[in-house]
Formats: structure tokens, sequence, C-alpha cells
């Protein structure tokens, strides 16, 4: 049985986030109630400091200006050169040019461990036809595990894609996700909290592939839990959070549904 949960709680791992001004707020509650410490710090005068006490780097790129991109790179340099885990939420690729080079100026810069994004905007960072509408993911022509699997392997990483099904791969193995429920898609931010859930998962579990796939299935059965007790997107919010504060491993593994491809 895997304790990653346990283990989370009991070693508290710093997880440096450079994210975005919407769901900042979220990101740093949903951190804190896994057990892991949250920590936002954006100024280039101290990201790379922050980063080297730290035991794992979320980015987040959705409201991205230069300067953020500056700090991330910055950032994940020195996450590279530390060897934790870097995790990129390529939130809204496929939407706008500048958003598409930006991303792709990230990951020619630095090695980034776990890309995360919806199914389009993984499918256009891989190179498929696929367009974003906002943040929101559209259809895509190809198979989204093929896509995932094959672009882990050409980037040596592990591929999320995010969806009524999740899909994770770092080219070898592919494992799909059910667990969630549809709440989460009616309140604005549970894409970003779930790259903190994977980058808090990631500080304890050096197996990003499996850290990755636990993650989203422990929040996504703390989204199923958090759905039986609420009425509407507001209660669905806090329960979330509590669900994710009051959840197990035992708990977790239990109800975990994901297959191995």
């Amino acid at each position: 049985m895997n304790y990653s949960l346990n283990k989370i709680r009991e070693t508290k791992p710093l997880v440096h986030h450079i994210t975005n001004w919407v769901t900042i707020y979220d990101c740093a509650n949903m951190t804190r109630a896994l057990g892991a410490l949250p920590v936002m710090a954006h100024a280039p005068e101290e990201c790379t400091e922050m980063t080297g006490i730290s035991s794992a780097f979320v980015l987040n790129i959705g409201t991205l200006t230069i300067e953020l991109i500056d700090a991330m790179i910055l950032s994940a340099t020195a996450a590279n050169e530390k060897k934790i885990p870097v995790v990129l939420d390529a939130v809204g690729v496929g939407a706008t040019k500048f958003r598409d080079d930006m991303a792709a100026k990230i990951l020619d810069s630095v090695q980034i461990d776990i890309i995360k994004g919806n199914y389009s905007e993984i499918a256009k960072l891989a190179g498929e036809n696929a367009q974003t509408r906002g943040v929101e993911s559209t259809a895509i022509d190809a198979d989204p595990k093929q896509v995932a699997k094959e672009f882990a392997s050409s980037r040596s990483c592990v591929i999320v894609m995010t969806g009524k099904e999740d899909i994770i791969s770092d080219g070898k193995r592919t494992f799909v996700v059910r667990n969630g429920h549809e709440l989460m898609g009616s309140i604005v931010g549970t894409g970003c909290m779930a790259a903190s859930v994977i980058g808090s998962f990631a500080a304890v579990n050096a197996d990003y592939c499996d850290a990755a796939k636990d993650a989203l299935c422990y929040f996504g059965i703390a989204g199923e839990l958090a759905a039986e007790k609420s009425a509407g997107p507001g209660t669905f919010k806090m329960y979330l959070y509590d669900e994710v504060f009051n959840l197990s491993d035992e708990k977790a593994q239990s109800m975990m549904d994901v297959e191995d491809y």
C-alpha cells in the first residue's frame, strides 16, 4: 500500500508556487489542507532562494506576463539543479500565440518533470491540431492516451491530461483515472488545485508517474465525497477542502478508480 498522504503530513514538504492570480489563494489552501506547506514567491529577487529550500516547484501560466515567465525559468533552473520535481500547469495553451510561445520558451529552457493540462492544452503542446477556448478544453482528433504516451517519451517527463477521465503517462506506463465528480468543473480553480496536489505528492514520491496518478485519484475521491454533501458550487468548494483535510490513505486506496494501460 502506498502511504503518500501520511508521508506528506509527516514531512510537510514546502511546495513553491509561481502560479496565477485568479486561483493563488485556493492553491495555497489546498496545499495546506493536504498537509504540505505552500509558498507563493514570484519576485525574481527571491524566487530562486525560495526554490532552494523547497521540495517541489509548481508553475502555472494562467495569468502570465513576461516578468512571471522569467521568474519561472529562474526558479525552475534552481529546481533542476537541486533535483526537485517541477510541475508545469499549461493553462490556456492553444488560446493565444503569446501563451503558446511562452509555454514553448519554458519547455526549451528547463527540464519539466510533470506537464499538466486539459486534453487540448496537452495536444497543442505535443504538436497536434488543437485549440483551447479561453481555459476550457476543446475536442481533439488524436487518441489522448497515445498523445500522452508519445509526448511523455519525447520530453522524458510525465504527462497529465485532465478531463472526464484523467490520463497519466511517462511514455512506458499509462494510467487512466476515473475518480472525480462533475461539480469539480463548476468552480474556478480545481485544475490549478490539482497541480498543487500533484506537486505535493511528487515532493514525497520520486516516481513522478505514480505520484501524479495517486494525486489525481485522491483529489478526485475528495471531490466525490464533497459532492455527496453539497447543494451546489459554494458548499461543494467548502466541503472539498474538508474532504481533502480528512482523507486518509486507507480511505483513498479503497476508492481509487484507476486502470493501467
